[in-house]
């Protein structure tokens, strides 16, 4: 007895595409021994003999690239999805053909090395495949299938064949296009907020980080302050002192004492006339700082210390001008130290000046006197 299996597959309104035969003994061309089967069977220990084992229902994915699996006798079949396909299993059953029938081209000679049908010949003899190609395949004498990526280059970065078709890949920061083969550049900056501290720019295939005027890139995304004072890149005059803040750098006077104070050391001012110096503070001293724009708070920024401390004193300390909005708050950490803390964030760039005051009070003596810490605060356009 003959078990058979025909498989007739047409491509949609084109040609046959596939024809395959393949027929054996029942069982002869199956079993290796009593019970034991050959690759792609399995035993029924029922019916004594070995089944086809059913690759397509077995495998979760046995088929690549969008191809349909069709079973065999032994193993199975992936061919296009787009073919129709009509299987026989016992060779006097009639074929179905499509109505009408395509037309199908004349046939081009097999050559010696293929295995020829023999009128006559025996029954169990092996598979005769005839291939007519459609879409993706060519035929010639080794009925090999079309390359689409060496003969059409289709794809417009990078082509991968597959059999009956091609797949197209683009270079990294780009994707495919909606027909598959051209490629189209990412817009990296949209899709984060956060690719750069300051600015993205979209590159081809790529995006660069830019930063604002003042800073300069540090590694691939943050920005980081020049200082401008260190590198000579400023416009400060002899008479003046350089001094850089978070985004550029301002020229304060190396002499800031105004009447009726005298300069006695860098930044330090002293009034020395008692008739002059009634009401004010009798010494000065000017300091600068810089923080960023919109820092978290609360912060501590600054700390005020007494340079002197004395037996039987008592230091009290007070912030005596410029925070009439109450951006800042003066705690006290000791008998000579307090420390300046930011309240509110502050946006920039902006100058605040703070007179930070320590009073000394003699706790024999009847005694009491003063000191301003002058500090300037410089806050930077940016929060970085």
């Amino acid at each position: 007895m003959f078990l058979c299996n025909r498989i007739f597959i047409f491509d949609r309104g084109l040609q046959v595409h596939v024809y395959i035969s393949t027929c054996c003994y029942t069982n002869m061309c199956f079993m290796m021994s009593a019970s034991q089967c050959t690759e792609g069977y399995k035993y029924d220990e029922v019916r004594e003999q070995c089944r086809d084992i059913d690759e397509c229902k077995l495998l979760e994915d046995a088929c690549k690239g969008g191809m349909q699996c069709i079973n065999n006798f032994g193993g199975y079949l992936c061919l296009p999805k787009n073919a129709v396909i009509y299987v026989t299993k016992e060779e006097s059953e009639q074929v179905p053909l499509p109505d009408p029938v395509p037309e199908v081209p004349a046939i081009p000679s097999i050559p010696a090395h293929l295995p020829v049908p023999v009128p006559g010949g025996p029954r169990d003899s092996p598979a005769t495949r005839t291939i007519l190609c459609s879409s993706g395949f060519t035929a010639d004498e080794q009925n090999l299938y079309v390359n689409e990526c060496d003969l059409q280059a289709p794809c417009q970065h990078h082509c991968y064949n597959l059999i009956g078709s091609f797949l197209c890949q683009c270079d990294h920061g780009f994707e495919l296009a909606a027909d598959m083969v051209s490629c189209e550049d990412i817009d990296e900056c949209s899709l984060s907020s956060y690719m750069c501290q300051y600015q993205c720019v979209n590159t081809p295939g790529s995006y660069a980080c830019e930063c604002p005027q003042g800073y300069q890139l540090q590694g691939n995304r943050l920005c980081q302050d020049i200082n401008e004072c260190e590198t000579g890149t400023h416009d400060c005059q002899a008479d003046e002192m350089c001094w850089n803040y978070y985004g550029g750098f301002r020229c304060y006077p190396r002499n800031p004492c105004e009447s009726p104070y005298t300069q006695t050391s860098e930044n330090r001012c002293i009034c020395r006339s008692q008739a002059d110096c009634e009401g004010i503070p009798p010494s000065i001293v000017y300091k600068y700082m810089s923080i960023q724009a919109d820092r978290s708070v609360p912060a501590d920024i600054f700390q005020i210390q007494a340079t002197s401390i004395y037996a039987n004193t008592h230091n009290t300390f007070r912030i005596k001008a410029g925070n009439e909005a109450g951006e800042f708050f003066l705690r006290r950490s000791g008998n000579a130290s307090a420390m300046l803390v930011l309240t509110k964030p502050l946006s920039g760039p902006k100058e605040y000046v703070v007179d930070l005051e320590m009073v000394t009070h003699h706790l024999t003596m009847n005694y009491r006197a003063s000191s301003v810490l002058r500090l300037t605060i410089i806050v930077g356009p940016y929060p970085f």
